[in-house]
C-alpha cells in the first residue's frame, strides 16, 4: 500500500466514524470532522513542513480532497489545501495554522492600500465587500485576490483574519456557506502578483472545484450502477434493460472524460507547468458533465433520489453548486479559447495537444 493509499484510508476511516452530516440552518459545517482531520495532520498535507504544513505531495492533497468530496464532507479542505495554502507559500507569505480553517475568494470590488508602518513590505489595508466567500463564518482566515492599487499592474494576494468578521447568511444550493464579508480598512499581510501569477491562482481555484466535481461524479455513477443492479422491475434488475444500460454508458463516458482532463491538469500543476489552460479545460468539461450525470442518475433512481433522506440528493446538489463556482463554463471557455488561439492558426494544434 502506497503512502497515498494510506492517506485515503485514513480519511475514509475518519469519515466512517462520523455520522452523515446534513447541512441545515443550524449546522452549516462539520466542525467535528474538521477537528478530527486536523488532529490527524490532514489539513496541512501538501504544504511544506518548513512553512508550517504537514509535508507530502500535491497528489496526496488531491486524494484527500477527492475522498472528502465523494463523501459530501462539509469542511473547507479543498480551499485550504489546493488554493489558499499553496498561493500563500508561492507568494512567500506566512501560513496560518493548518488546524484553523482557511478559505479563498476573489474580490474584484475590494480596494487595497499599501501601509508603511515600519513592519516592512507586504502590509495592506482592504476595504469593500467580499462576496460568495466559501465557508464564510466558519473559516478563521480568508485569502483574497484583489486588484492592485491604482497605477500598479497585477493583483494583490492578501491574508485577512476573518475570525471576528460577521458573515452574511448566504448559501449555495447544497447549503454550504457562501456569505459576504465586509472589510473596513482591514489589516492584511499581502504580496503583489503579476497578471500571470494571478491567473494561475484563479486557475488553481477552478481546478480545486474540478477535482471535487470529478470525485462527486464518480461516486454518483457508482451509486447509480449499484442501484440499477439491485433494483428489481418487471421481474429483473433495472440494469438488464437496454435503455438503462445506454444511460449508464452515457454517464460513464462523461465521468471518464472529466477524470482524464482533471488528472491531466493536476499532473501539469505538479510538473510546475502553466496550468491555466489545463485547469480551464477540466473545469469546462466537469461543468458540462454535471447536467448529464445528475439528470440520468435521478432518472434511474426515480423520485427516491430527490428526498432529503437519500444520499444521491446531497451529492447532486453539490454538483449543481460547484459547477458555477470558481468561474462558470462560459468564463473558462473564453479563457480556453483565448489561450488556444494565442499563437495563431499554426499554434492551434500544438496548443490543443498540450492541453489534453
Amino acid at each position: 500500500m502506497s503512502d497515498q493509499d494510506l492517506v485515503v484510508e485514513t480519511v475514509r476511516d475518519i469519515l466512517g466514524s462520523h455520522e452523515p452530516f446534513v447541512l441545515t440552518a443550524d449546522r452549516r459545517w462539520d466542525e467535528r470532522l474538521w477537528s478530527a482531520l486536523a488532529e490527524a495532520g490532514l489539513t496541512g498535507v501538501g504544504l511544506p513542513e518548513e512553512a508550517g504544513g504537514s509535508g507530502g505531495e500535491l497528489a496526496d492533497a488531491v486524494a484527500i480532497v477527492r475522498t472528502l468530496a465523494a463523501g459530501a464532507a462539509a469542511v473547507p479542505v479543498a480551499e485550504q489545501l489546493l488554493v489558499a495554502g499553496p498561493a500563500l507559500v508561492a507568494a512567500d507569505l506566512s501560513l496560518p495554522s493548518p488546524d484553523q480553517p482557511t478559505t479563498f475568494a476573489v474580490a474584484d470590488s475590494v480596494t487595497v492600500h499599501p501601509v508603511d508602518n515600519g513592519d516592512g513590505p507586504g502590509r495592506f489595508t482592504l476595504s469593500g465587500t467580499v462576496t460568495d466567500v466559501p465557508w464564510a463564518g466558519a473559516a478563521s482566515s480568508v485569502v483574497v485576490l484583489v486588484p492592485a492599487p491604482a497605477g500598479v499592474e497585477g493583483s494583490v494576494l492578501a491574508l485577512v483574519d476573518s475570525s471576528s468578521l460577521p458573515a452574511t447568511d448566504a448559501f449555495n444550493l447544497a447549503g454550504e456557506p457562501r456569505g459576504s464579508l465586509v472589510l473596513d480598512q482591514a489589516a492584511a499581510a499581502g504580496a503583489l502578483l503579476t497578471p500571470a501569477q494571478a491567473d494561475e491562482v484563479r486557475a488553481r481555484y477552478a481546478l480545486a472545484r474540478a477535482v471535487q466535481l470529478a470525485a462527486a461524479l464518480e461516486r454518483v455513477l457508482a451509486w447509480t450502477v449499484q442501484y440499477a443492479g439491485e433494483r428489481q422491475q418487471f421481474g429483473r434488475a433495472l440494469g438488464k434493460f437496454q435503455a438503462i444500460q445506454m444511460e449508464l454508458a452515457e454517464m460513464a463516458g462523461e465521468v471518464t472524460a472529466v477524470t482524464a482532463l482533471t488528472d491531466a491538469a493536476v499532473q501539469a500543476l505538479d510538473r510546475g507547468e502553466n496550468v491555466v489552460l489545463a485547469a480551464a479545460a477540466a473545469k469546462v468539461r466537469a461543468g458540462a458533465a454535471v447536467e448529464v450525470v445528475a439528470r440520468l442518475a435521478h432518472q434511474v433512481h426515480g423520485a427516491i433520489g430527490f428526498t432529503q433522506e437519500h444520499k444521491l440528493h446531497h451529492l447532486t446538489r453539490r454538483l449543481w453548486s460547484w459547477r458555477d463556482e470558481a468561474g462558470s463554463e462560459l468564463v473558462w471557455s473564453r479563457v480556453l479559447a483565448s489561450g488556444l488561439l494565442a499563437d495563431g492558426p499554426d499554434g492551434l494544434w500544438p496548443a490543443l495537444t498540450r492541453v489534453v
